[in-house]
């Protein structure tokens, strides 16, 4: 059995550490690293790893499903679908030619996808750019500055969605107003639902928790004390009026609302969108963006179908993005390799 290498923290990994002289097994172990720093619904992380000679296979970890607000595991597959993107542009980065196979085993529907390294072959200078971005990219939910987000951007950002199979709107105007309330709605039915508050409860955490998952209150701009304060809160009152004003201030305050869509709604769109996703967060840094997700209405059925209506006719929503120019934020934690590997 190949060693994992000991790194408690997956943000601290350095590149100059990179095990060049060591087996394929061991190079796989050190980029799980760069995937386990994607982004996931509520910072679940739901996903486990298993190396084989020169491949990684990704499973999704059902074990950590959101039963009320994910309960088909849409969500919880996009994520999967992040992490896989993660570990491509971390074989890129150190000189594979990798290749992504997705949902390898009709028989097996936990098998999410099979990164493979392939022959060397030096990364592109875009490609090297979404490495660095692994670092800094953040879900800022921070009001952002009131600064337009140019065309040019916004175009390269739809490109790099549609390379992994997805679809972006940029919506505007009239239609814009309309997902803001869409937004709103969706706070207000959540917030109203003991099971979602429940649910999302267990997983924020006070600033100072040691808990390796979750979302902890610094990530919303709550003080360490007030944070203490957060899951009880969460949990017993309804928020949705009070969420949906803000949230409704933040998305017609935003430069842009994004929505990402697919051709269909089965596993593979679900993957294609994580990954498309991915693509275009780790993109977004280098303009120097930020973004956060405003998914609500695609949590709650019926508000999803309206969404569909404001996008490209015959696509199906997959993800809310509000996106502008914030400032930094404190990183939000991760578990190690370790806890993850499937031996």
């Amino acid at each position: 059995m190949v060693r994992v290498m000991q790194i408690d923290n997956p943000w601290d990994v350095h590149d100059y550490d990179f095990p060049v002289e060591e087996s394929e097994e061991h190079k796989l172990l050190f980029m799980l690293n760069y995937a386990v720093l994607a982004p996931s619904g509520h910072n679940t992380q739901p996903w486990k790893f298993k190396v084989e000679g020169d491949k990684v296979l990704v499973f999704a970890d059902r074990a950590r499903a959101l039963a009320v607000i994910d309960p088909d595991d849409r969500e919880l597959v996009m994520s999967c679908g992040a992490a896989t993107f993660h570990l491509w542009v971390a074989a890129r980065r150190f000189g594979y030619n990798a290749t992504v196979s997705l949902l390898p085993d009709p028989q097996d529907a936990d098998l999410i996808a099979v990164v493979s390294l392939g022959g060397r072959q030096e990364p592109t200078l875009n490609e090297n750019k979404l490495f660095e971005a692994i670092f800094h990219r953040r879900t800022n939910r921070l009001p952002f500055k009131p600064q337009d987000i140019p065309i040019s951007d916004l175009e390269s950002l739809a490109s790099a969605v549609e390379a992994e199979g997805a679809m972006l709107d940029v919506i505007t105007g009239s239609e814009k107003r309309k997902l803001a309330e869409l937004i709103a709605e969706g706070d207000r039915i959540q917030g109203g639902d003991k099971r979602f508050r429940r649910e999302l409860a267990a997983w924020i955490h006070p600033s100072r928790s040691q808990s390796r998952d979750g979302i902890p209150g610094y990530s919303a701009g709550v003080r360490d004390i007030t944070s203490y304060a957060g899951p009880f809160m969460v949990r017993t009152f309804d928020w949705g009026e009070g969420r949906a004003a803000r949230d409704l201030e933040l998305a017609d305050g935003s430069p842009a609302l994004l929505v990402i869509s697919t051709a269909g709604d089965d596993q593979m769109n679900w993957l294609k969108a994580g990954m498309a996703l991915d693509h275009l967060l780790l993109l977004a840094h280098d303009y120097r963006l930020s973004a956060s997700y405003l998914n609500q209405p695609i949590e709650v059925e019926h508000l999803r179908q309206s969404v569909g209506e404001l996008i490209t006719q015959g696509r199906v929503p997959q993800c809310i993005l509000r996106m502008g120019y914030g400032r930094d934020l404190k990183r939000t934690p991760r578990r190690p390799v370790s806890e993850v590997l499937i031996p």
